[in-house]
């Protein structure tokens, strides 16, 4: 049996990320935090943690790796610092159902960037699924529109904007390892909010709700989701990140009783389904991983 294809591995590892991050919305809700306090607790835990694990983990050659990234690593950085601040921030200013909408357009903000910034096109089946997929969050998410205000849903679209760009950033300089520049994003985002921020007023309950989101979750997710997409195209990567749309409602339901209702299981239907497709029909036997140029 071959060894799997540098795409097959990103494309796995990747996905390994967004089942990791599923999580990351119940954790926001059960801290039920102010939007500056979530973020400080956020970005702290997780800068901190990220960037002793990469330490740990390279030695010696951390250092001299993390200069190496230069202006791709501090704009990736400062992206993700955009994507974890607007992310809170649409939460407490929109509802869940327009974030989430809007979130969705990441795939297509992805592919626009991709192809005008790196010349790279997604395959018809890509975009086919983009297309499947936005109807099922559509379905999900219907009831849900117009009861937001116009600064969350601006917010969002920061947020799926920064983390399109972030992807585009990480593919077109694949050669290197941008974990310490997410390390250093998460970090400048707590930073940013820590001067507003309660931090000092969660009760034990909630800095366990911290830790598991901060120390855990996103460590975890974001170190797979940076070095998964350096051989994966950003439209299909962003495509994978759909998953989380679907897939947080159901841990919230799980976790405080918020049951969807079933637009919600038809739309998330719909997402897994096209996921399950496109993803078999990427990883067959004799498949093409490379990206259309």
């Amino acid at each position: 049996m071959s060894a799997p294809s540098p795409h097959t591995r990103g494309f796995l590892l990747t996905l390994a990320g967004v089942l990791v991050l599923t999580p990351d919305t119940l954790l926001v809700r059960l801290l039920d935090g102010d939007p500056f306090t979530v973020t400080t607790c956020r970005g702290l835990l997780s800068g901190i943690t990220i960037l002793l694990g990469f330490a740990w983990a390279r030695g010696p050659r951390a250092i001299d790796e993390t200069r190496a990234l230069g202006v791709s690593g501090v704009a990736v950085g400062v992206l993700y610092a955009i994507n974890a601040v607007f992310f809170v921030l649409a939460l407490h200013h929109t509802s869940v159902a327009n974030t989430l909408v809007i979130l969705a357009t990441t795939p297509l903000i992805a592919a626009s960037m991709s192809f005008f910034v790196l010349r790279e096109r997604a395959s018809p089946a890509t975009w086919a699924a983009i297309v499947a997929a936005l109807v099922g969050i559509t379905v999900v998410v219907w009831d849900g529109l117009g009861r937001g205000t116009a600064r969350g849903d601006a917010y969002a679209l920061v947020t799926a904007a920064s983390l399109a760009a972030s992807l585009v950033v990480i593919r077109r300089r694949r050669d290197l390892n941008m974990v310490p520049a997410t390390g250093l994003g998460a970090l400048l985002s707590g930073l940013v909010m820590l001067p507003m921020s309660g931090i000092g007023a969660l009760s034990l309950e909630q800095v366990g709700y911290a830790l598991a989101m901060g120390v855990v979750v996103l460590p975890v997710a974001f170190a797979a989701l940076t070095l998964g997409p350096r051989t994966v195209p950003a439209p299909e990567v962003a495509l994978l990140l759909l998953l989380e749309t679907v897939l947080g409602p159901l841990w919230v339901w799980l976790g405080v009783g918020e049951r969807p209702g079933t637009a919600a299981l038809v739309g998330g239907a719909i997402v897994v389904g096209t996921l399950v497709v496109h993803s078999a029909w990427r990883l067959r036997p004799g498949a093409t991983m490379a990206p259309n140029r």
